[in-house]
């Protein structure tokens, strides 16, 4: 049996000449993802403006908002700065994603920094991005899947996080992430976001209609399940407080649309371990390094049959963990 060391970080074996040809960026993928994404939200977001006050409104601005709320993966490639080539349209959908995405800018960078460099911690430095599960957190898990259902969850929500910011109060996240210096740029930006927020209920009630809070800020309400059916497959159930990303993180196979959904994110265990290479690349790496990590799991159906019972597990037995088996060792 091979033995493991989980107190350091793991890199599978990749040919540098492949390696830096990974690590490409180039404008032209991130283009056309922009193109084809915001030009479905607008298609759907059409159909549901034309076939306001029937049935198949509802229909149309439910695929709306799971599209919009897809945004969390353009909010991540661009933070990573690897969606463009261009530093300026890296910033320029950073922006824009994280206000669809319900994530304040600066603390969103800053946070998911530390996500990458203490994955799964528990411990001090804390990963805020990680929800570990309790045993009250069984209903608050599935609940995530219903649209709307995190309008009862709002002190547990990101646009409370985001008011507290803008009212100036220092949350732990603000206190552990953020540097000192950045703290007020955070604090304008989540101010950016409330009054966007105000803007839209305030034309909404103008126009005596719901649409322009459907349209601008509620879609994070009753378009969230698929970003949550994609994130949660991430991290959910596995190891805590080691640096080995074989056992913290997962990788799954997604169908075209998914994919392209999700900007190839599925790829997740090779993300974690290669963070500079795009996403576009990720399926690629992923075929290189795939005899040297846990089975990817096949679909969203095949990582849900292990996450489901991990974490009913969980709820009684903190400390259970997956038992993720590497291949050709018995670990």
């Amino acid at each position: 049996m091979e033995s493991v060391d989980l107190s350091k970080w793991y890199r599978p074996s990749v040919d540098q000449k492949e390696f830096k040809k990974l690590c490409k960026k180039s404008d032209w993928p991130g283009f056309k993802h922009m193109i084809i994404f915001f030009g479905s939200l607008f298609f759907f977001g059409y159909l549901a403006f034309l076939t306001w006050g029937t049935w198949w409104s509802v229909l149309f601005f439910l695929i709306y908002g799971n599209i919009y709320c897809t945004c969390d993966a353009i909010w991540h490639e661009t933070g990573h700065k690897t969606a463009f080539k261009s530093k300026f349209w890296n910033e320029f959908f950073y922006q824009i994603a994280s206000y669809m995405n319900n994530f304040e800018p600066v603390r969103w960078r800053w946070s998911h920094f530390k996500h990458h460099g203490h994955t799964a911690s528990t411990k001090d430095p804390h990963d805020f991005e990680i929800v570990i599960s309790k045993p009250t957190d069984v209903l608050y898990f599935f609940s995530f899947f219903i649209p709307l259902a995190n309008v009862f969850y709002l002190h547990k929500s990101l646009q409370f996080e985001t008011l507290q910011h803008s009212l100036g109060i220092t949350t732990n996240v603000l206190r552990e992430c953020v540097p000192e210096r950045e703290i007020n740029k955070c604090r304008a930006s989540a101010r950016i976001h409330v009054s966007i927020w105000i803007i839209s209920a305030g034309a909404s009630l103008y126009f005596n209609s719901w649409l322009p809070l459907l349209y601008i800020v509620l879609p994070v309400f009753y378009g969230n399940t698929l970003r949550v059916a994609f994130g949660l497959t991430q991290h959910s159930g596995l190891q805590e407080n080691i640096k080995d990303h074989r056992y913290s993180t997962r990788t799954v196979i997604l169908n075209p649309i998914f994919s392209f959904l999700y900007w190839h994110m599925e790829y997740h265990i090779e993300h974690h371990m290669f963070p500079l290479i795009p996403s576009h690349n990720l399926k690629k790496l992923h075929e290189i390094v795939k005899d040297q990590l846990p089975p990817a799991k096949k679909n969203l159906w095949d990582a849900y049959k292990e996450i489901i019972p991990a974490l009913i597990k969980q709820a009684k037995d903190p400390n259970y963990k997956i038992d993720v088996q590497l291949p050709n060792t018995g670990t």
